[in-house]
């Protein structure tokens, strides 16, 4: 075959690793090596300020020493308790808020998305410390509002008991951020094509029938999508416990969570040295957690939820 009869060979795209490249570099520096380093630091111990390689022994250690292990197990319940609470709470009043707005004959739409999206743009301090004041016995407004419906009796200081304080930061965190799932279902509703809706209207399905059998299924990926950002942002978690009940996350470390357990092993707190070689286990544990789920979503349900899809 001659050189004219060959197929030409394709000019090699320049553009595509120079528009990558900033991203990559940026990504790299921020997240690659700072986790690199987090693993690499995890296997090491320092000893007589000598820095000694040992191997998986500091995952020994969590998980084998007592002190260690129940403080660990017992921020990791915590955290599977603060998920729940926004799988359970959170999302479903996000599907259903964007169902009731994405309808066509709602009035101020406009502001009632707004006034609920407004929250999830404050800081985590002001929040953290604007409930705790509002729930406070002593100088909270929550007794004077009870008090007001002569309800007073039914107040209980909520972040200051271990059986209520986790549920009570869950719900106030649920309260912040709910706007997140509204919004992205809202606009997840608003894709569903015309055709489909007039065709279940034509077939006599509307109302909450219609979203059931029709919107729902259609929404699922974007329903699964939230839920794994809830997974992977509720154990991360760390400044709304932070700012509402300290390093010690108390009561008596009833709302100690992952973040919170890594922030006072890392960098010390009160009383307690720190200690960077464990601080850094508990930090790729948090890893390696976060990323199991994020897999058990990727091969085990979006699989699923790709039907759906358009």
């Amino acid at each position: 075959m001659s050189l004219e009869d060959s197929p030409a060979r394709k000019a090699f795209r320049w553009h595509i690793p120079v528009f990558l490249a900033p991203a990559v570099i940026i990504y790299t520096l921020v997240m690659i090596l700072p986790l690199v380093g987090t693993l690499q630091l995890s296997l090491f111990r320092t000893a007589d300020g000598a820095s000694h390689f040992v191997g998986l022994d500091n995952f020994r250690t969590l998980f084998g020493d007592p002190r260690w292990a129940s403080s660990f197990w017992n921020a990791l319940r915590n955290n599977c308790w603060f998920f729940l609470i926004h799988m359970v709470v959170q999302n479903p009043i996000g599907v259903v808020l964007a169902a009731l707005l994405s309808h066509p004959k709602l009035r101020f739409a406009a502001f009632y998305r707004t006034a609920i999206f407004i929250p999830t743009v404050l800081s985590f301090v002001i929040v953290g410390f604007v409930w705790k004041l509002i729930l406070s016995p002593l100088w909270g407004v929550a007794p004077s509002m009870l008090d007001l419906i002569g309800l007073k009796s039914w107040f209980t200081p909520l972040l200051g008991k271990e059986t209520y304080a986790l549920t009570t930061l869950g719900l106030v965190s649920v309260w912040q951020f709910v706007g997140i799932p509204m919004m992205l279902i809202y606009a997840a509703l608003l894709s569903i094509p015309d055709e489909v809706i007039e065709a279940a209207e034509m077939d006599g399905i509307t109302g909450i029938a219609q979203f059931w059998k029709i919107k729902l299924p259609l929404i699922l990926p974007s329903i699964g999508i939230i839920s794994i950002l809830t997974f992977v942002g509720n154990f991360n978690a760390f400044d709304l416990i932070y700012s509402a009940q300290g390093a010690l996350a108390g009561p008596n470390y009833a709302t100690d969570i992952l973040g919170t357990f890594l922030y006072r092993t890392f960098f010390g707190f009160q009383l307690q040295l720190g200690d960077p070689n464990m601080g850094a286990t508990i930090a790729s544990m948090m890893f390696f957690i976060i990323l199991a789920g994020v897999c058990v979503y990727l091969f085990a349900i979006q699989t699923r939820l790709r039907r759906y899809q358009f």
